[in-house]
């Protein structure tokens, strides 16, 4: 049986890289082989996750971006999802987008945190789909979140408030 390949698209425009924080959750959970694509921005991620599916053989593929504050970097991190949705699409095969946003949070230390968390989280969710499409089962509607706490199922808080 040959390993899983697990295929990273990151980017130079990132201003933290989250590539490192995948790599060590997926070495520390898995033995699947990693591998890293570097481009430049995030309107070259499609590309660069559609060779990794195609060429490297992946079996899913990591995106991750870093938008700044200005419309225009919305905009391209619009675009790249849409491209994104496209390649997985297409090659019927997971791309999990992990954006970050710049105007997510006041400092760069917490944008730092958000980074880190998100691409944690998604590398465990990338793992879990791995295993097959009923692993991430358990967990639905519990108001799972990347990048910051968790909110919860509704139910859960508002039978809490009624107590």
């Amino acid at each position: 049986m040959s390993r899983e390949k697990v295929g990273i698209a990151d980017t130079t425009f990132a201003r933290v890289d989250m590539a490192k924080f995948a790599i060590n959750v997926i070495k520390k959970n898995s033995d699947a082989e990693i591998i890293r694509y570097t481009v430049p921005g995030f309107k070259d991620l499609p590309v660069a996750c559609k060779r990794l599916i195609e060429e490297d053989k992946c079996d899913i593929v990591i995106a991750l971006g870093m938008a700044g504050k200005k419309p225009i970097d919305k905009q391209c991190a619009h675009e790249a999802a849409l491209g994104l949705q496209a390649v997985q699409l297409m090659a019927n095969k997971h791309v999990l987008e992990i954006f970050v946003h710049m105007d997510e949070a006041k400092t760069e230390k917490e944008i730092y945190e958000i980074a880190k968390n998100r691409a944690e989280k998604h590398t465990l969710n990338v793992l879990a789909l791995l295993k097959g499409k009923t692993d991430l089962t358990k967990f639905a509607g519990m108001g799972k979140r990347q990048g910051k706490e968790d909110e919860g199922p509704i139910i859960l808080k508002w039978l809490k408030n009624l107590v």
